[in-house]
């Protein structure tokens, strides 16, 4: 008889809500989650849909929720500021699972965010400053974009009016149930609100302080970015900042250029922290990723009653699959990264303090590519900014310059010495400074150069059609501007005209003029018959060679863009 074929094992295909609420023992499960994860798995789901999992969450985990789904910004690498709609959509929610949870949460929030929020939705009066009900309507300050005095309602002796209907009658249960269960956290909102319901003052001139509401924002994003700072985030401007510096470090000078202040000064804040936990830090460093998805795993899976939510999560891709050795390569192939891979497997050998120190660093810099800059025009996702890191890590190994080497040989400006280094060499040297190496290398080799060569391009490519000649004329105007101030990829829009000559061609230069140079597929489709690639098809340059590569295809724009 013949042995019947075993068939795979299939996922399962349910919404991910539903077979997270059939998990055994969720109650118990929940309150584990660290708050990226219950974020994550509130963005896939839904906030509207996930009132139950909201239910289960304590007040710790939902400030650390609020503190990531409040914010947004305009565009990768941009600073994020908040947004009050989302708070009206989130007490909604919490409102309706329950008036006393949503209580519960607000007490534990930052009195500057709730006061904030508020205030975009609700006007408060204290009760004992305001004229007898029958004059209110005629004496209370208006406000042109007040909803109808329907929504109106007196609690606790203060007058609260809507400035908008929606979210009100969560706002008021909110309320109510704030001044039953928390009293002082409900007055100190109560106050709050009334600071910010007077009218503003008048400007005389002789003064440049902020408003109350411009002043209590800038304490709200302040108390923001400390939390954040504390668990491992960059501010989207230190991280920009930090990126531009290494993009003009030189690379020539003959001695090795002092460390990043940004890098020094986040590095110093966590060593100032109290209470920080050593062995929680030491986890968190098994795999260079950023803090989105720092140890996100090993709490969940420690508890039998978080084992099951942990697979489901896993399987959903929610949570990362449990850390694997950091960087290992298969024995029987070279990769491109071998360099990094062979440095930091010396030191998890041999010197573990520095493994751990080293992995940090991959965190901070795959971090600050997730908070200050873009890849192919969209934000970093954690994935790629890890990956990325290691890249340009292991390029700026391979371009370490020689005479920053102690006893090195001094190379005159403008020159590039090869260097083999020591491999107990991050033994003493931080992958800040590698990085940077590796960022200069980029920006300088691959992004600026590539647009010298286009703009030279530009100027002799022959095309027939009027309107494409001027969209190409204005597209070196722009490249040119673009590069001389060290941006080409402002022109990344511009760039489309190039689609109607070779729309290969085109996507190898977006990669290539990109704030973050990728090597799209199409530089190696050039020989080939392929008539698209996709535009997901990149990988991260991490060696010379690759270098080389992009260099070598330029020389083949000329006939790639003749029409």
């Amino acid at each position: 008889m013949s042995k019947a074929i075993e068939k795979p094992t299939t996922r399962d295909m349910r919404p991910l809500l539903d077979r997270i609420l059939d998990t055994p023992h969720l109650a118990r499960a929940v309150p584990q989650l660290q708050p990226v994860v219950l974020h994550r798995i509130i963005e896939h789901c839904g906030l509207e849909a996930s009132g139950e999992l909201v239910a289960l969450a304590t007040p710790a985990q939902l400030s650390g929720v609020l503190d990531l789904d409040l914010w947004r910004s305009d565009k990768a690498g941009a600073d994020e500021h908040f947004t009050p709609e989302r708070f009206g959509v989130w007490l909604e929610v919490l409102a309706e699972t329950s008036p006393d949870a949503a209580a519960r949460t607000i007490a534990a929030l930052d009195p500057a965010l709730t006061t904030v929020a508020l205030s975009q939705y609700i006007r408060v009066f204290d009760g004992a400053a305001l004229p007898p009900t029958d004059e209110w309507a005629d004496d209370v300050p208006t406000d042109p974009d007040a909803a109808p005095n329907t929504f109106d309602r007196e609690i606790a002796g203060y007058h609260v009016t809507a400035r908008r209907p929606d979210a009100w009658d969560a706002i008021v249960n909110m309320l109510v149930a704030l001044d039953t269960e928390h009293t002082d956290a409900f007055h100190r909102v109560m106050r709050g609100c009334v600071s910010l319901s007077d009218s503003t003052p008048e400007v005389d001139g002789l003064d440049n302080l902020l408003t109350t509401p411009d002043q209590l924002m800038f304490d709200l994003a302040s108390g923001r970015d400390q939390r954040r700072e504390r668990q491992g985030y960059a501010a989207p401007n230190e991280a920009r900042a930090f990126l531009e510096a290494a993009r003009r470090l030189d690379l020539s000078k003959l001695r090795t250029p002092p460390g990043s202040p940004m890098a020094t000064a986040y590095f110093r804040s966590l060593d100032d922290e109290p209470g920080v936990d050593a062995a929680a830090a030491a986890a968190a460093a098994a795999a260079p990723t950023t803090p989105d998805t720092l140890a996100l795993a090993p709490a969940l899976a420690a508890a039998s009653a978080g084992a099951s939510l942990a697979d489901v999560l896993m399987d959903e891709g929610i949570l990362p699959p449990p850390p694997r050795a950091l960087l290992e390569a298969p024995a029987e192939r070279p990769t491109r990264l071998a360099r990094i891979q062979s440095h930091l497997r010396y030191l998890n050998d041999l010197v573990p303090v520095a493994y751990l120190t080293r992995t940090q660093e991959l965190a901070y810099l795959a971090n600050t590519l997730v908070a200050g800059c873009s890849l192919q025009g969209r934000l970093f996702g954690a994935d790629d900014a890890s990956e990325a890191t290691v890249a340009i890590c292991n390029l700026g190994l391979e371009n370490w310059p020689a005479q920053w080497l102690k006893g090195g040989p001094r190379a005159r400006a403008g020159t590039a010495t090869p260097v083999v280094l020591p491999i107990d060499f991050l033994v003493g040297h931080d992958l800040v400074s590698v990085f940077q190496v590796g960022w200069n290398v980029l920006h300088q080799q691959v992004c600026l150069e590539s647009a010298k060569t286009l703009i030279g391009v530009l100027g002799h490519v022959e095309c027939g059609d009027r309107e494409t000649r001027a969209e190409l004329k204005a597209l070196r105007s722009a490249l040119r501007t673009a590069s001389k101030a060290g941006a080409p990829w402002r022109v990344r829009t511009a760039l489309d005209v190039l689609t109607t000559l070779d729309s290969l061609a085109w996507a190898a230069l977006v990669g290539v003029l990109d704030e973050c140079p990728v090597m799209h597929a199409a530089l190696a489709s050039r020989h080939s018959h392929a008539l698209t690639v996709s535009a997901t098809a990149f990988e991260f340059i991490s060696e010379n060679s690759q270098i080389a590569a992009i260099h070598d295809y330029m020389t083949t724009l000329p006939e790639a863009l003749s029409a």
